[in-house]
């Protein structure tokens, strides 16, 4: 890790404040209104304005649907992405199974998937999960039967953020039943305006909308199979890897624990801000408080540490300091922090209260954090595997 200043010249302080303006532009009101009702994690005119600069796959190259941005002027804009409070989720998950696209589809569907990707057009969900499997993505059930040059679908999908709102998902099937776990199963880039296809929703306790998507006798043309057949383990290697923090990556590129670092900083922003207005029963500033700076600091420093890690140990440490966080500073500002968004009396904009719906969920998006702890425990420990091979 290296902690020394990065010096920016004039240029890209420039691009810094251009930066800063184009989400003060686009991040509006009404779009944190829109995602406070939906929960859906995305804005159609902010996703096209944000695309239009290539910055979904902001540091993809230029001829494969990215912007090309160097590893500085990339993490400029995360971080003032990451100010504005922008609804990220489809941004944030479209990526991975872009990087499937890119490593194993034809190359008419590659150029035309990423191009989209790239300008905003085109966004995909990830079909992993089933009501039956969660984090052992190898006991999946749907099934896709060959065809002729088409495979019928058959199954479920649990928790497929932004169907809705996606042109694709990523979808993984079991093609041959006989077969060991792993080495049965096939993906699909899998258009999701095909007939057969339904989606309902899902809202959280965290204010989010998910999916369960039904899939009744799909036919997929075998044009959108990523990979060889009975080769879907090897596809999904590497959105896999990049969601767990371990793919390939710049000393300045984001943690794997980013979403929740970001929201640890905006809790903390609120509460510190609120505390600001408030006097004790002797008229003190409650900042002046020793106790309640001590408390501030705790968190802090628990998103300095979440910073500072990489890979799987800063998925687990940015959950346990959201929820942390989540907890601690709802107890420090008492009544007035439980009071939700439009409440009367609400206080620092309801995100203590909101932080501490969404908390509990935190410990099982993009794999659980028991799933991240066996990747510690095997990869970077080489302890044992908690499974045994097929």
């Amino acid at each position: 890790m290296n902690f020394s200043a990065v010096e920016l010249d004039e240029d890209t302080r420039a691009f810094w404040a251009e930066t800063r303006a184009f989400f003060d532009e686009h991040v509006t009101e009404e779009v944190h209104a829109e995602e406070r009702r939906t929960g859906s994690g995305f804005n159609e005119a902010f996703h096209r304005a944000f695309g239009a600069r290539g910055w979904v796959l902001a540091r993809w190259p230029v001829g494969q649907g990215g912007a090309g941005l160097d590893p500085v002027r990339a993490r400029i804009m995360e971080l003032e992405l990451e100010r504005s409070g922008a609804p990220v989720i489809i941004s944030q998950t479209t990526p991975l199974p872009a990087l499937a696209v890119q490593m194993f589809a034809n190359e008419e569907l590659k150029t035309t998937v990423l191009a989209g990707v790239g300008d905003g057009s085109i966004s995909i969900c990830l079909g992993y999960t089933e009501p039956d499997c969660g984090s052992d993505l190898a006991a999946v059930r749907t099934r896709a039967v060959q065809e002729g040059d088409e495979w019928i679908i058959n199954g479920q999908k649990m928790f497929t953020t932004g169907a809705q709102v996606c042109q694709y998902s990523l979808c993984l099937t079991r093609t041959d039943p006989a077969a060991p776990k792993r080495r049965g199963l096939s993906v699909f880039l899998v258009p999701l305006d095909l007939p057969g296809i339904e989606i309902r929703p899902i809202h959280t306790v965290g204010g989010e909308r998910t999916n369960i998507v039904h899939f009744d006798d799909v036919r997929v043309s075998d044009y959108y199979r990523l990979g060889g057949v009975n080769q879907g383990w090897a596809v999904l290697s590497a959105p896999l890897a990049n969601e767990h923090g371990m793919g390939e990556q710049d000393d300045l590129a984001p943690n794997g624990g980013r979403t929740f670092l970001r929201d640890t900083r905006r809790l903390l922003a609120a509460v510190v801000t609120w505390l600001q207005t408030q006097v004790d029963e002797s008229g003190r500033p409650r900042l002046e408080d020793p106790i309640t700076r001590e408390r501030l600091a705790r968190v802090a420093l628990d998103i300095e540490a979440g910073t500072a890690a990489h890979g799987p140990m800063a998925r687990i440490h940015a959950s346990g300091a959201l929820a942390r966080a989540a907890s601690d500073l709802l107890e420090l500002m008492g009544p007035a922090g439980l009071l939700p968004h439009g409440a009367e009396g609400a206080v620092a904009g309801a995100i203590p209260e909101y932080m501490f719906r969404f908390t509990p969920g935190t410990s099982i998006y993009g794999g659980t954090n028991e799933i991240h702890r066996n990747l510690v425990a095997e990869k970077f420990l080489g302890l044992p595997r908690s499974t045994p091979r097929d």
